[in-house]
């Protein structure tokens, strides 16, 4: 079977939902100017690229019909290069880099741009459903079938005993640790600056003005975080069917809704060498796994397992780990269940203080994870999450 490789990735720098760079800023360009830039930074010919798969958790407005043929259209591929898109949540990044890996190593094409791309600022606030926005015959079949991510972090803080205290203080360290890795500009490789058109909204007058800015650098930590403010924070949650008020979940210790794109170029590996080009790493291998709904955010703690047995290694073995920071919560109790050593986990920081465009973050962390697995020297990776509705996901690379 052929090895599947990934030569080159890029994205865009990550903003505020609503308030930041990219709130008036369409999917199909922010995931084109990225399509675009792993073209380049390889230096192939567009016409070689076989298929474009975008990934993306709220596939409506315009980031819906088919998004990764239009992101391809815009980062311009020819119309000879197919799209796709795909949807599983926040695993949406992860899970088009892995179909793009596997169709390539099962020699049907060649070449491929995967990734995954989310605006959260224009699908919440300006589309909404017109019909039913919940299935009747899903909630018979499981009650939380539904339930807000929010209110299953609760229940996994109260049902597994992870103290605010400890949130807060996992919170602070991944402020800090991207706070040192912005600093040290370990994320200057994989940004490609972007000119946006940002909305600004005037409270006082009502009206909103439009100013050009380049988006060059993620928007959304803050460097100044204290343990002392974050444990100044309100919960967010107040009322819902099961968890009637909130303890745990602050606007400080959960991922935060931001906007952006990643992509990677796959290929197969004997061409990427006939190119001339030097992978950044193999991809090896994909895990998933259901679990409760109403405690969605230890999706990887069954699907990491999988991951590992069928690829005959240990949780020793893994040099890097990026797991998705969606809650504080659920990232404690994954890293402790699985027995993840602190100090390779979410090394440079992770959604909490990064940011987390649900579909685009699966990709964000595969291109970063192979680059600064890469700098250290480790052999393998992995990138794993949590997935909304009750699942985890993992995809296991090996750094070239």
């Amino acid at each position: 079977m052929r090895e599947a490789v990934i030569v080159s990735t890029a994205r865009t720098a990550l903003a505020k939902s609503f308030r930041g760079s990219f709130n008036d800023t369409e999917s199909p360009a922010m995931g084109g100017h990225c399509v675009k830039a792993v073209i380049e930074k390889a230096g192939i010919d567009p016409a070689m690229v076989d298929d474009c798969i975008f990934g993306a958790a709220a596939q409506q407005g315009t980031q819906s019909y088919n998004l990764g043929r239009l992101c391809g259209v815009v980062g311009g591929l020819p119309e000879t290069t197919a799209g796709m898109a795909i949807e599983r949540q926040c695993s949406s990044g992860l899970m088009s880099i892995a179909s793009a890996a596997k169709s390539i190593m099962c020699n049907e094409y060649d070449a491929a741009v995967a990734g995954g791309v989310e605006s959260i600022s224009l699908t919440q606030n300006k589309h909404k459903n017109t019909y039913r926005s919940q299935s009747k015959a899903a909630i018979e079949a499981d009650p939380t079938a539904y339930m807000p991510m929010l209110e299953t972090a609760e229940v996994v803080s109260e049902r597994y005993n992870i103290s605010r205290e400890a949130q807060d203080e996992y919170s602070l360290q991944s402020q800090q640790r991207t706070a040192a890795a912005q600093a040290n500009g370990l994320f200057d490789h994989e940004i490609v600056p972007m000119n946006a058109v940002k909305a600004v909204f005037n409270r006082e007058t009502k009206e909103t003005t439009y100013e050009n800015v380049v988006v060059d650098k993620d928007e959304c930590n803050r460097p100044s975080t204290t343990l002392d403010g974050l444990q100044s924070l309100d919960p967010v949650w107040k009322d819902g069917n099961w968890v009637k008020e909130g303890r745990f979940i602050t606007a400080g210790n959960s991922s935060q809704l931001s906007d952006g794109a990643s992509a990677s170029l796959v290929m197969d590996a004997g061409l990427a060498k006939a190119q001339g080009l030097s992978p950044l790493g193999y991809y090896r291998g994909l895990a998933v796994a259901g679990c409760k709904s109403d405690e969605m955010g230890i999706g990887p703690v069954f699907a990491v397992p999988k991951l590992l047995e069928r690829a005959g290694l240990s949780v020793g073995d893994i040099g890097i780990w990026e797991l998705n920071e969606a809650f504080a919560c659920q990232v404690i109790y994954c890293r402790d269940k699985l027995g993840i050593d602190n100090q390779k986990l979410n090394v440079n920081g992770g959604a909490i203080s990064i940011g987390h465009p649900f579909g685009m973050s699966g990709a964000r962390m595969v291109g970063h994870a192979l680059l600064e697995g890469k700098r250290r020297g480790e052999k393998y990776v992995v990138v794993t999450m949590c997935i909304g509705g009750g699942m985890g996901a993992a995809g296991l690379f090996e750094v070239a």
